[in-house]
């Protein structure tokens, strides 16, 4: 049976990658899963999928990524590109002597994700993306799309963004997120000083409106990648998970959760336990 969610705040170790510090967790042993969360999570996001692969035979990897939980949160937007960000996994997984690993993902963590299988192959046994499709499918998925991309341009004002959101008790922030269990936690995590802008750095560094949804060239995967959308997800649209079929050289599988909303890893963690330990054995 597997056991209780762990606290993954509580003692994490930490590292010097990049001359920034990060914390993670690294639980288990046995073939390497590396988890990545998006925005506005840390690797928390992962307690109800932690113990049940371990418990199944593996070794669980979770970091808070840049800017994001206890690990270190850089100034300046530039710090927020995704090549950084890129290379943040490279070296902790050169640190922690994983040469492949399966990868899950949700989110800005799912761009990082795909971008990973896409560019280093050799260090991805499968992919899972949660919600997120390939890019190129996301950023072709049309208007309804775009429509829902709503807030990648609120997220563009400096200062403004952070005081609207913090307003009222977060109002605009409880709203945003459909006010989710998890809200508490978050605002907690966003609360603490530059936490919040640094979150926001990701949008503003890789999602300005200069650059989204223009046409783009992004390397197809060649990985077996299993992608998990929820058809209540009030911020991505199906085409642009579906549409990934068009862009993967390799095993390929679609699961559509009905009445399932953004936050899968929480929302629905015994659908999506079942789904990644069928793939990632297969």
């Amino acid at each position: 049976m597997a056991r209780s969610p762990p606290d993954l705040a509580r003692d994490m170790p930490q590292l010097t990658l990049n001359a920034l510090e990060f914390h993670y967790l690294d639980v288990g042993s046995g073939p390497g899963v590396l988890l990545l969360h998006g925005f506005p999570d840390s690797s928390a996001l992962w307690r109800h999928q932690v113990p049940v692969l371990v418990d199944a035979g593996y070794r669980v990897v979770a970091p808070d990524l840049r800017g994001f939980g206890a690990s270190a949160r850089p100034p300046a937007r530039a710090d927020y590109r995704v090549e950084l960000l890129l290379g943040d996994i490279l070296a902790l997984l050169d640190a922690l002597g994983l040469e492949e690993v399966h990868v899950l993902c949700h989110d800005w963590g799912a761009s990082l994700g795909w971008l990973l299988a896409a560019l280093h192959a050799p260090r991805v046994t499968s992919l899972t993306a949660l919600s997120v499709g390939h890019p190129q499918s996301f950023y072709g998925a049309g208007f309804g799309q775009r429509a829902r991309s709503w807030y990648m341009l609120l997220f563009q004002f400096e200062e403004l963004a952070e005081r609207l959101l913090m307003a009222d008790d977060w109002a605009l922030l409880r709203d945003f997120t459909g006010h989710h269990a998890e809200v508490r936690r978050w605002i907690g995590d966003l609360s603490r000083p530059g936490a919040l802008t640094a979150a926001l750095n990701w949008y503003r560094a890789n999602a300005h409106p200069a650059q989204t949804f223009r046409r783009l060239d992004f390397p197809r995967v060649a990985v077996p990648t299993l992608g998990i959308w929820g058809s209540a997800d009030p911020y991505l649209e199906e085409a642009q998970m579906a549409g990934s079929a068009a862009h993967v050289d390799a095993a390929w599988r679609y699961e559509r959760l009905e009445g399932a909303g953004h936050w899968l890893p929480l929302d629905r963690p015994a659908a999506v336990n079942r789904l990644v330990l069928e793939w990632i054995a297969a």
